[in-house]
């Protein structure tokens, strides 16, 4: 496994550049110079035109998928959205997946809340993340220090599984493809969790499969196919490309803690608009990253709970007390 860290995210130097004008950034006026194209080169994965490197192997002689993976952003395909690889960018919904819709549009985002993202919004977002992976099972480590196992040991899946936001996952291979199936997640009828950063419904009898390809040293290819009777009527099917980060780079340690009473009392419900482009962004400049750091200026490893996701209020900029001053 290749050891990665960004240090976190090579944070001596350039956190010096993004905490300039810090309070300017937190409280939707014009932010610093750069912050936004050094965010997407922190944040998003670079195409790599370096000589191929093999799929490296683990000792049984499956692909290794190991590393620390950053998204390929597809131009004119929105981030975020499970239904970027559709007509229109639009989910097929049921009579129920709309009013459940409507219904999620009523309630503030389960992620600014610090609700654990789950799966498959957390595949849909444009952050990178970590695979672990040992000839048993793999985890995907994600941002805010949650982490989804999957068993690859041949047992079957349980025979009537709590729910969980990532699902209950098993995986088994076809040739050199990691097929993941989910099953037995939270549903959005709940309040806690959302299919993707749009605010399209879950359901908790939804089934998720995931098929996971390494073609070379380099590269991670996702296609999954989402079924969900209850609110789709028809099985949504999705893509995506991740490259491996630089060595030297790692997942930071970032917690999800601060003013939350905040987020509750003043945030908009919601995902807050999204275009006919089908993406919600990160705010109204179009930003298809968010700002960097996620968390505090001052600490970095923690964040305000709404990490920046859109500029629709203003916001604190730092401490749970400069809440007040910002409703």
């Amino acid at each position: 496994m290749s050891s990665h860290s960004i240090k976190p995210f090579a944070l001596t130097g350039v956190l010096l550049a993004l905490a300039f004008n810090a309070q300017a950034q937190y409280r939707d006026e014009a932010r610093p110079d750069g912050i936004t194209e050094q965010s997407k080169q922190l944040l998003l994965g670079q195409p790599y035109a370096g000589k191929a490197g093999p799929t490296p192997k683990l000792a049984d002689g499956h692909p290794s998928l190991n590393g620390v993976w950053k998204l390929l952003h597809e131009d004119a395909r929105p981030d975020g959205n499970l239904g970027k690889d559709l007509p229109n960018f639009q989910l097929p919904y049921t009579a129920n997946g709309k009013a459940q819709l409507a219904a999620n549009y009523k309630q503030i985002d389960p992620e600014a809340k610090c609700i654990i993202v789950g799966i498959p919004r957390a595949l849909t977002e444009v952050l990178p993340f970590e695979i672990v992976q040992t000839s048993r099972r793999l985890a995907t480590l994600g941002q805010f220090g949650w982490h989804r196992w999957v068993w690859t040991d041949g047992r079957q899946p349980p025979s009537d599984p709590d729910p969980r936001y990532t699902g209950n996952a098993v995986g088994h291979w076809e040739g050199d493809t990691l097929v993941i199936r989910s099953t037995a997640f939270h549903d959005s009828s709940d309040g806690k969790a959302w299919l993707d950063d749009n605010a399209n419904p879950i359901g908790s009898d939804a089934v998720l499969v995931e098929r996971w390809t390494r073609p070379d040293l380099h590269h991670l290819n996702l296609d999954l196919v989402y079924t969900d009777a209850a609110y789709y009527s028809a099985p949504i099917h999705y893509t995506r490309h991740f490259v491996l980060a630089p060595e030297g780079e790692a997942l930071p340690q970032v917690s999800c803690e601060w003013n939350t009473d905040w987020v509750v009392t003043s945030l908009e419900p919601g995902p807050g608009k999204i275009g006919a482009d089908g993406n919600r962004y990160f705010g109204p400049d179009k930003q298809i990253v968010p700002d960097w750091p996620l968390g505090s200026v001052s600490d970095p490893t923690r964040a305000t709970g709404y990490w920046l996701y859109r500029k629709n209020k203003p916001k604190p900029s730092d401490l749970p007390a400069d809440a007040a001053q910002a409703k």
